[in-house]
């Protein structure tokens, strides 16, 4: 057998020829592969629960926010001036009753006012018995003539001067009595004490306030509400108020305000709390909310669940043919427990996803089933 003697050049040739070749058949294969029928796995469709809206009676009620403060306040001050408060039996935060002795002066110098005040009296009714006496005697010796007409009529004038004197006396009697009362600051009706500046030893001008007493211990929450909003609220509407702390007390509307504010175009609206000042954390001076009970009226409730909130709008899904979803989006109003109110957007026969509702888009297929 010959030996095959390839020159160089031929070899290369042969290389490049099978190279070409094997590129070829695997450029082949991949195409043959891409063109293959792909197959894919089909998406699972989600169970839900389905529901139909509903005609529900809801309540009306209207917002506002306000102050709550004393339904009114009492300042009870000093009413004897130049004394000395003695002694002080009451603090903030205590409840008194009407004519509870809250602090009490010093009544040594009125007591003896007083003394010399009675003594005035007595010595003017011994003057007056005198002078009615020899005034009736001047008076019987009027027809003898023993006794002028001119002496006479000056025996009835003294008698006249000393009964003037003994009511001027009881006057003055009556004053110094009047002062050693007010040596005792009385509570002018049943309260709390609100506010204290009555100190031991203070010697007080007259009229100085002493204590602030919140009358009756009554609270009251006063409401900013628009004029546009105003014809709505009547004397007697149930209120229900919210503090900042978080308690909620029960409340009544007492008054209207008859005017409105020209710049804020609010008016106050005044509403009796069941609560005292001591009981609760209800305040006079917190900030609060409240809602007014209107009555109530027929709206059209979906579930909770059935409502998707998405890029700031609520939508429901509405069940088709198919069994497949479609994403409607409606106008939701007022909540009241787990019921939605729908303004507009969904028809009253629609059928609509309730349970598992988040989770679907718009052209899904379901399952009809219980709640997962």
């Amino acid at each position: 057998m010959k030996n095959l003697h390839l020159s160089p050049l031929a070899l290369a040739s042969v290389c490049i020829t099978l190279a070409a070749t094997g590129l070829l058949l695997a450029t082949s294969s991949a195409a043959q592969d891409a063109n293959a029928p792909k197959t894919t796995a089909a998406k699972a469709a989600m169970t839900v629960s389905t529901g139909k809206p509903s005609q529900s009676a809801l309540p009306l009620r209207l917002a506002a926010n306000g102050n709550i403060a004393a339904w009114q306040e009492a300042s009870v001050g000093s009413e004897s001036g130049g004394l000395r408060l003695q002694e002080v039996r009451v603090n903030v935060g205590d409840r008194v009753q009407r004519d509870q002795v809250l602090a009490v002066f010093a009544s040594e110098s009125v007591q003896a006012d007083v003394a010399l005040a009675r003594a005035n009296v007595a010595e003017a009714q011994a003057q007056a018995v005198d002078a009615a006496t020899n005034a009736e005697r001047a008076r019987s010796l009027q027809a003898s003539g023993a006794l002028s007409a001119q002496q006479i009529s000056q025996y009835n004038t003294t008698e006249l001067s000393t009964k003037a004197r003994v009511q001027s006396a009881q006057a003055a009697l009556q004053q110094q009595e009047l002062r050693l009362k007010h040596c005792q600051v009385l509570a002018p009706d049943s309260g709390i004490i609100s506010a204290r500046s009555a100190s031991v030893g203070a010697v007080l001008s007259p009229g100085v306030e002493l204590f602030r007493l919140i009358r009756q211990g009554r609270l009251e929450w006063r409401a900013e509400v628009t004029s546009a909003e105003l014809g709505r609220i009547k004397t007697g509407t149930l209120v229900q108020v919210q503090s900042a702390s978080g308690s909620s007390v029960a409340g009544k509307v007492r008054m209207v305000a008859p005017t409105v504010d020209p710049q804020t175009r609010n008016a106050l609206v005044y509403v009796d709390l069941a609560v005292t000042p001591t009981g609760g954390t209800v305040k006079a001076g917190m900030f609060a909310r409240g809602e007014f009970a209107l009555g109530s009226s027929n709206a059209l409730t979906v579930p909770q669940q059935a409502v998707v909130v998405r890029d700031g709008f609520s939508y429901v899904f509405t069940l088709g043919k198919d069994n497949k979803v479609a994403q409607q989006k409606v106008e939701a109003g007022r909540r009241v427990g787990e019921q939605v109110e729908i303004l507009k957007g969904l028809d009253a026969n629609a059928t609509i996803a309730v349970a598992g509702a988040g989770f679907l888009n718009d052209g899904d297929t379901v399952r009809v089933g219980a709640a997962p």
